[in-house]
């Protein structure tokens, strides 16, 4: 019987089926499980008790059938995704709890009866992406991080502010789905804004000056990297700017390799951006981030390292 591996993520995710297909051309059975396509369908099956000792079975998106058990390794790559529902006319409540119970379902089914390797596991991928989390992990690993206030109070934010010369960034916290929040300077007009400062606790930052943002994907033992040479603060809305192969030095891979370990995290994507004077500031990690864009920038073949990585599980 061929190795088996899994992937849950949500529906027609081109990275999902990008390393599915490539998994599958080393000749093992790769399926995806819809994490948003649970309801209206017998999507989980779970049995513990009475002579049970607990066993799972999902229905994958070509609608087979698979033994949790048989699985080498999952994918964790997106799993907390609301549930798409037809019925326009459901109420909040009964929305929240198909979608509640989708996820405890599927997330308690995998947590208690796999037993192979998790990339990443739901508990490390759910602390991991809070970044007050991350920047913990990075500070206590040694690696530069830049001055970082988490408040809610207009005048903290104000002294911070004062304090950096009027240099600071904000971003969220945590973040929600949707249109993506875009990392900005605060200007002097924010901090009027006191309601919204105390709406809730964000990030302000030191602004880290330099054009050269690294974007990192480190895979278990191996990393791969990205320069986007641009002057904007946030260089996702914009990749039409020089963007190349950044080769990772064993020093930084091994860095890197610390903060994910402390976070219980196999993989993840790593911004970084290099200063001036040539030292490499940690800015984020994503357990599970975007990395399809800099295999068609800089030819680097990152869906073929991630299935020998997925695969040598």
């Amino acid at each position: 019987m061929p190795r088996q591996f899994l992937i849950v993520t949500q529906a027609d995710d081109l990275h999902g089926l990008a390393v599915q297909a490539a998994v599958r051309q080393r000749g093992f059975d790769c399926h995806i499980v819809e994490s948003d396509q649970v309801t209206g369908r017998e999507s989980v099956h779970y049995a513990i008790g009475n002579g049970e000792t607990g066993a799972a079975v999902l229905r994958t998106s070509e609608g087979e059938l698979v033994d949790v058990s048989s699985v080498e390794a999952i994918w964790l790559r997106r799993f907390g995704m609301d549930q798409q529902l037809d019925q326009a006319d459901l109420a909040e409540s009964h929305r929240a709890l198909i979608n509640n119970d989708c996820l405890g379902a599927l997330v308690g089914s995998l947590e208690n009866t796999f037993r192979g390797k998790w990339i990443s596991s739901p508990r490390a991928t759910q602390y991991a992406s809070n970044k007050l989390n991350q920047l913990a992990a990075a500070h206590r690993c040694g690696l530069r991080i830049p001055d970082t206030l988490i408040t809610q109070s207009p005048a903290v934010v104000r002294e911070f502010w004062t304090r950096h010369g009027g240099r600071v960034i904000f971003k969220p916290l945590v973040g929600a789905p949707g249109p993506i929040v875009l990392t900005r300077l605060v200007r002097e007009e924010h901090l009027q804004s006191e309601d919204s400062i105390r709406c809730s606790p964000a990030i302000y930052q030191e602004f880290i000056p330099g054009t050269k943002h690294i974007r990192l994907n480190c895979f278990g033992n191996q990393s791969y990297a990205g320069l986007i040479e641009t002057a904007d603060l946030d260089w996702r809305p914009n990749l039409e700017v020089p963007i190349s192969r950044w080769p990772v030095p064993d020093t930084v891979h091994g860095d890197i390799r610390k903060v994910l370990d402390l976070l219980g995290l196999e993989m993840g994507i790593i911004d970084l951006k290099e200063t001036p004077d040539g030292e490499l500031v940690w800015l984020e990690v994503n357990p599970q981030g975007q990395f399809l864009f800099l295999e068609a920038l800089t030819k680097e073949p990152l869906i073929e390292h991630f299935a020998e990585y997925f695969t040598s599980a």
